[in-house]
């Protein structure tokens, strides 16, 4: 479907209910952001990022210290 597509439809529509299309497109956005949407579910860009602490302190108790930011 092409965006001229969807704009045909949405003329279409009474004006209270665009309003909640653009709502529900708001909403997407808040959820999906700007990135593209890809089968993808998880990202792993985070993995190693406290690697830095790794000799500070073991894997236990960094999860008590996540608790305490929480």
């Amino acid at each position: 479907m092409k965006i001229n597509d969807i704009e045909t439809k949405i003329e279409k529509l009474p004006d209270h209910v665009i309003e909640e299309v653009i709502d529900y497109i708001d909403f997407l956005l808040d959820k999906y952001g700007s990135k593209e949407i890809s089968g993808d579910k998880f990202s792993f860009n985070w993995e190693g990022g406290l690697s830095k602490l790794k000799n500070k302190f073991t894997s236990v108790q960094l999860q008590h210290k996540s608790l305490e930011w929480r």
